[in-house]
């Protein structure tokens, strides 16, 4: 027999929410979860992205809440990105939508006095970025002494992004007594160290085996040797307007993600086509989010700052243009597709390049990514001569990463243009400095100094 959201014992408020937002069936992570936490255990959840584990933590902590209560927030999520911490709000304002509880977050990327003014109103739950929050409770803004609740959310982005010396100073201004619950996607040593300092005694709840794709998600591997035979193959997938309705196109750097973007442009309007990255200052990428989320836009452009917190229902197909180099990101880019419990397909460009790191992704997931062969209309391109070398050089260098002693073929293409040429000791210096131009007259100068030195002293 299933269990439901009735059998959590969740108030008719949070029922009612629940219900207004779709859920009929908890997915594993939730069912697993929700009753740990309402018990008051310290968790440690390993789910894959698009699970529904924001959810897992969110609906308990406002059943634990209940009702706004004096002015200082009494629960703190802490996620990697503006975007994660945007979509966590969504979550937390779509299932408190019945009761009085208030929410702020906090992100950088926009100036503070809103946030502020916001924190000054009274708040229950804050959602927030480290470095903001750590700027604002400096400032004196934000009190901390009434959190009964700390999440950390997608712990392993936070350990990849640099922000365990933040987590740190934050976990130095939190109460110690205080319920602590940690979501991660994979589990890297940094996280376990982290989790070793911020968890007591955790109940670790894993419903998959980590970094495992959703098995909602099908996967498709094409070997490209080109940059120009990527962007033939991206037209043609994308002339099936029928399958991909809605789509995600992942790019390594923000110069690869605007070219993207503006061939694209070329091709399908502005009114189709988006781009967010680093670069884009925040009212664009959160502009560019949500007309994709309405579906005003059929495709978004991004580099990994969306890989994780994009939470957007429907999406048909995400595109790996280029193989993510932090293999991990493999697994929370194709979660974007297939959430909650729905279909989706992932495809990925692989170049001979990036052969390397696809290797080192199968490994990761426990799986061999499916091989497609490349559709017969897709044009083959030559490889110019300039992105041949550059190939070659980014697998050399992976071969010596591997191996120390390995000397590669730019070196020994370097040896043998030396073989046969003799070469010349260096001269001394002195000797050197003597065959320069004016070197004669310099000896001549030192010399007539030296005996018109001598016949002064005879005088």
């Amino acid at each position: 027999m299933s269990i439901t959201f009735e059998d959590f014992k969740l108030n008719k408020q949070i029922l009612n929410a629940v219900s207004d937002a779709g859920y009929t069936l908890p997915t594993p992570i939730q069912e697993k979860a929700i009753m740990p936490i309402l018990s008051g255990q310290d968790i440690m959840g390993i789910a894959q992205t698009g699970t529904g584990k924001t959810a897992a933590f969110v609906l308990p902590i406002l059943m634990k809440l209940k009702f706004a209560q004096g002015n200082d927030a009494r629960a703190l999520i802490i996620a990697p990105t503006r975007e994660l911490a945007m979509q966590i709000e969504e979550n937390v304002k779509t299932f408190a939508k019945y009761t009085d509880l208030r929410t702020v977050v906090l992100f950088g990327g926009l100036g503070p006095k809103t946030q502020i003014n916001e924190l000054k109103k009274g708040v229950d739950i804050i959602i927030a970025t480290p470095g903001r929050f750590l700027d604002l409770y400096l400032e004196g803004h934000i009190n901390t002494q009434f959190i009964k609740f700390m999440v950390m959310d997608e712990a392993d982005k936070m350990m990849d992004m640099g922000f365990i010396g933040s987590i740190h100073r934050i976990l130095e201004v939190v109460p110690r007594k205080r319920q602590n619950l940690l979501f991660s996607a994979t589990m890297s040593e940094l996280v376990h160290k982290i989790s070793g300092d911020f968890l007591k005694h955790p109940t670790i709840i894993e419903v998959a085996a980590q970094a495992t794709p959703a098995d909602t998600v099908s996967q498709a591997l094409y070997k490209v040797p080109n940059l120009k035979t990527k962007l033939n193959l991206l037209q043609h997938l994308l002339k099936d307007t029928e399958d991909f309705t809605r789509l995600i196109i992942f790019c390594k750097t923000k110069t690869v993600a605007d070219n993207i973007f503006h061939f694209l442009e070329r091709r399908y309007g502005n009114e189709q086509v988006r781009v967010i990255h680093a670069n884009k200052g925040q009212n664009t990428r959160i502009n560019s989010i949500n007309a994709f989320k309405e579906g005003q836009i059929r495709i978004l452009v991004a580099t990994d700052v969306a890989s994780r917190g994009l939470d957007v229902s429907n999406v048909s197909h995400v595109i790996n243009f280029d193989v993510p180099i932090i293999i991990e990101d493999y697994v929370h880019r194709i979660g974007r597709t297939g959430r909650a419990l729905q279909t989706g397909d992932a495809i990925t460009f692989c170049s001979p390049s990036e052969e390397y790191y696809v290797d080192k992704i199968e490994k990761l997931i426990r799986q061999t990514i499916p091989q497609f062969n490349m559709p017969e209309d897709v044009f083959v391109d030559d490889t110019p001569y300039e992105e041949r070398q550059n190939i070659a050089r980014e697998i050399d260098l992976q071969k010596r990463r591997d191996d120390p002693e390995f000397k590669g073929a730019f070196h020994e293409k370097k040896a043998k243009n030396t073989k046969g040429v003799k070469t010349t000791k260096t001269e001394p210096k002195a000797k050197a400095r003597n065959n320069k131009p004016g070197a004669a007259r310099r000896k001549k100068s030192v010399k007539f100094d030296a005996v018109h030195k001598k016949d002064r002293k005879k005088k």
